[in-house]
C-alpha cells in the first residue's frame, strides 16, 4: 500500500510550501549514486528491496533515484527536504554548518529527511515504496555540497559560464562537470569489467563506463583505504559499542569470500568511536547525516564557491568580460585532478548501500554495513 501524500508530509516533515530549486546532481548523477549503492548491496537486501520497489525498477535503485525531483511540484511540502542552509553561512569567505542554527523550519531539511525516511523504513510503516524512493534521492542530495548551503539558493542565483555557455553555479555541479567527465572516459571502460557484482548493477546506460571507472580507479583504487571511515558515525558520550550485528559473527560459519572480507573489516567497526558531547538530533551511531555532511559542506569554502564571485569589482567586470568562466584548469581542472566529483558520487553510493543493508539485510548474514567486493 502506498503512503498517502498528506500522511507522508505530516509524518516526515509537515506540509509546507517551497520555491522550486534545480535538482541535485541531475538525473544521471542521482542514478550513478544509486548504481554504486546497488553494487554494494547484500543479496538479502536486494531480495527485500525487490518487494518494495515498483515493478518498472526491476529490483534496481537507479530507476527511482530521480523520482523525488519529479514529484516536488505536486508535493510542495517536500521541496525543503532537498537541501539545508546554516544561519550565517556565506561561502566562500565563511562556512558555518549549523553552528548558529538552520534556516527555515526546524528539521525540514535534507538532514532531517534522511533521518526520518530511514526511521520510516526501519519501523516498517505503510508507504515503504515512497519512503525508499525519497531516501535514495535524499542521500544523493546530501552529497552535492551546494545542497548544504543556503547562500543564493545553493548557487542557483549565481550566473557563471561553463564551456563558454551561461549557466549557474548550481548547474555546474548538478550536471555539467559530470557531462564533461562522460565525454573523456577512456575507451576501455566501455567494455565489461571482470566482476559480476559490478556488471550486474549496470543497465546499459550512457554512464555505465563512468561507473566502471569510478569503481575500478576510485573505490578499488584511490578511495579504498578511506571507505571504512565513510560509513563510521561518531558516538555521543564515551562508548565502545560495536556495529549492532557484529556480535553474531562468531556464530556464523566461515564460507569464504564475503565472510572473509567481513572478518578483515570488523576492526574498524569494533574500535572505540570518536566521542562527541552531544549528537545532533538527526544522528546516531549508525545513521549520521550531519556528521557525514559537515566535511562536504566545507568544500564550498575550499573550492566549490569561487572567491572571484565576491570580488567587489566582479559586477563591473561582467559588463566588459562576461560572467566568470569555470571550465578552466584552475577550477574544473583542479576538480578533475582531485577526483572530487567521483569521490562524492562514490561516497553517496556507499553510504546509501550501508544504510539499506542496515535496514534490510537479514541479521544472520548482515554482519557488515557493506557487501564488499574488495
Amino acid at each position: 500500500m502506498r503512503l498517502n501524500n498528506n500522511a507522508m508530509g505530516v509524518a516526515l516533515v509537515g506540509a509546507i510550501a517551497s520555491l522550486p530549486r534545480v535538482a541535485a546532481w541531475g538525473v544521471a548523477g542521482h542514478e550513478i549514486v544509486a548504481t554504486i549503492a546497488q553494487i554494494h548491496l547484500h543479496p538479502s537486501t536486494v531480495e527485500q528491496l525487490c518487494a518494495i520497489l515498483p515493478p518498472y525498477a526491476n529490483c534496481h535503485l537507479a530507476p527511482v533515484a530521480a523520482w523525488a525531483d519529479k514529484v516536488r511540484f505536486h508535493m510542495p511540502w517536500s521541496g525543503p527536504l532537498h537541501y539545508v542552509g546554516g544561519v550565517g553561512d556565506h561561502p566562500s569567505d565563511h562556512c558555518d554548518f549549523g553552528d548558529d542554527g538552520w534556516q527555515g523550519t526546524p528539521g525540514h531539511n535534507v538532514l532531517g529527511a534522511v533521518r526520518n525516511t530511514t526511521m520510516w523504513l526501519e519501523k516498517g510503516y505503510e508507504g515503504a515504496e515512497e519512503a525508499l524512493k525519497f531516501l535514495v534521492h535524499f542521500i544523493g542530495d546530501l552529497h552535492q555540497p551546494l545542497h548544504l548551503t543556503g547562500r543564493d539558493r545553493g548557487g542557483n542565483s549565481v550566473k557563471v559560464r561553463f564551456d563558454r555557455r551561461i549557466t549557474n553555479l548550481h548547474s555546474v555541479w548538478d550536471s555539467r562537470l559530470i557531462a564533461k567527465s562522460l565525454r573523456t572516459i577512456p575507451q576501455n571502460y566501455t567494455y565489461p569489467l571482470p566482476s559480476r557484482q559490478i556488471e550486474s548493477a549496470l543497465r546499459g546506460t550512457i554512464y555505465d563506463p563512468y561507473v566502471r571507472q569510478i569503481m575500478y580507479e576510485g573505490v578499488l583504487g584511490r578511495f579504498r583505504d578511506a571507505i571504512d571511515e565513510w560509513t563510521v558515525c561518531p558516538l555521543p558520550e564515551l562508548s565502545t559499542r560495536p556495529y549492532p550485528l557484529t556480535e553474531k559473527l562468531e556464530q556464523l560459519p566461515v564460507r569464504g569470500g564475503f565472510f572473509d572480507a567481513v572478518r578483515s573489516s570488523l576492526s574498524s567497526w569494533m574500535r572505540p568511536r570518536k566521542p562527541v558531547e552531544e549528537a545532533p538530533p538527526t544522528d546516531d551511531e549508525i545513521i549520521c547525516p550531519h556528521a557525514w555532511a559537515a566535511p562536504m559542506h566545507q568544500l564550498n569554502c575550499d573550492i566549490i564557491w569561487p572567491a572571484e564571485l565576491d570580488d567587489p569589482n566582479y559586477q563591473a567586470q561582467i559588463a566588459t568580460q562576461g560572467y566568470l568562466e569555470l571550465d578552466t584548469p584552475k577550477y574544473a581542472g583542479r576538480i578533475k585532478d582531485e577526483w572530487l566529483v567521483e569521490e562524492l558520487l562514490a561516497m553517496g553510493g556507499i553510504r546509501l548501500a550501508a544504510t539499506l543493508n542496515y535496514l534490510f539485510a537479514r541479521e544472520e548474514t548482515a554482519v557488515s554495513p557493506l557487501y564488499k567486493l574488495y
